[in-house]
């Protein structure tokens, strides 16, 4: 790891209006996470969803192979897989290649699949969606032990004497985890094989105040099973926009967001309890969307933090396109040069190296000033006014 602190990044789902060239939407996407690479993020999860127009990445395993290619050192991660579309025995050797071919810079994100339209379109009931992906984590923690054959039946799949032919590049496996919404399944299901944990729920009204909670039963429902959970692999999911100033922020993503709330949220997924808060009010208050300043921004992690009572290991912001591309980018280069650092630990040194020499000026920098004037004397030279001066009291 490169540096203490926070990890950040980004949760792409993506959020592509309709209307909008699908085919250049998802350049897009990966042009953003090579300029997230650039900026210094840690971290980039890709979503998969198979209806409903907005949301067009199919396979997050993809754009993870074509994102590799293009970026050097930002992990990558499904966000995530659903589980109960696929055997979990190939879901588990393309995680195992990609982990290969990235040299460990891959992540597995799971969940039981976010639309339920796409769980219609493949014949599964809405009711059998959390079980079979807990069935299949099982299936797929199994096989990345490679500590001998797994055997495994269920009503959707069987797993005979089954064992990856390659085993995990990252030793002992790399990061998986599991998303939660809105229910306590997503949290129960990573406790109970000690994995981590990204809360969507973060970033939905009410979410922030019941982090704790969530992560108290977490930890409770790991003991049962002898397992631990690390508040490193803890990540939080929120809406971010930076801007010079606050209301610049509120004024470039106005629009786009009610946009998105209205006619996707509402309008396509019929989910109005979207509607109960105001991101762009009292989700500001409430830690769910971070719009404003560098300082606004920085206010609502910490914010945001102290729901936790303990702490996070991540915060990723979910990508969206509220405001208009050059703002978004701005946006992401605002708070990497002016928010990121705060929670990294990379200002401590640089501020005590300037406080050592503002305390001590007068002492290393007085006899540089007479040397100076020494060597023109010495050539037979005029001393330049620079060298007259006096330096300034070091109490001033």
């Amino acid at each position: 790891m490169p540096h203490a602190g926070l990890k950040f990044g980004i949760f792409l789902a993506p959020f592509h209006r309709l209307g909008d060239n699908p085919t250049l939407a998802l350049a897009r996407d990966l042009e953003l996470i090579e300029r997230l690479d650039a900026l210094g993020y840690d971290e980039a999860w890709i979503g998969e969803h198979h209806s409903a127009g907005w949301e067009t990445i199919a396979s997050p395993e993809i754009m993870i192979g074509a994102a590799l290619e293009r970026t050097r050192l930002i992990h990558l991660g499904s966000g995530v897989t659903s589980l109960p579309y696929h055997h979990p025995f190939l879901v588990a050797q393309r995680f195992v290649q990609l982990d290969h071919m990235s040299r460990g810079r891959v992540m597995l994100g799971c969940g039981p699949g976010a639309l339920v339209s796409d769980a219609t379109m493949m014949g599964i009931e809405a009711k059998d969606q959390r079980r079979r992906m807990e069935e299949a984590l099982t299936a797929i923690v199994a096989l990345l032990r490679c500590d001998g054959p797994v055997t495994m039946k269920t009503e959707w799949f069987e797993l005979r004497d089954a064992r990856l032919h390659l085993a995990p590049y990252t030793h002992p496996r790399f990061p998986v985890s599991v998303a939660s919404s809105t229910t306590p399944s997503g949290a129960l299901a990573a406790a109970r094989h000690g994995l981590g944990l990204i809360s969507l729920g973060a970033g939905l009204p009410g979410g922030p105040e019941k982090l704790a909670e969530q992560w108290r039963m977490a930890e409770e429902e790991a003991a049962k099973h002898g397992k631990t959970m690390n508040r490193a692999d803890w990540r939080l999911v929120v809406n971010l926009h930076v801007a010079e100033d606050d209301a610049t922020a509120m004024d470039q993503v106005r629009v786009g967001e009610r946009l998105e709330t209205v006619t996707y949220f509402g309008e396509t997924l019929g989910r109005p309890p979207t509607r109960t808060e105001d991101p762009l009010g009292d989700g500001l208050r409430a830690g769910t969307t971070l719009v404003g300043s560098p300082k606004t921004v920085a206010a609502g992690i910490e914010r945001l933090i102290g729901f936790t009572e303990g702490g996070a290991g991540g915060i990723l912001f979910r990508s969206h396109e509220w405001a208009d591309r050059r703002q978004t980018l701005n946006s992401y280069e605002l708070f990497a040069r002016w928010v990121m650092p705060r929670f990294q630990n990379s200002l401590l040194q640089p501020q005590a190296s300037r406080e050592w020499c503002v305390a001590n000026r007068e002492g290393i920098f007085a006899p540089n000033i007479a040397a100076l004037r020494q060597a023109f004397t010495d050539a037979g030279k005029p001393v330049p006014e620079v060298a007259r001066l006096k330096l300034w009291d070091s109490k001033s």
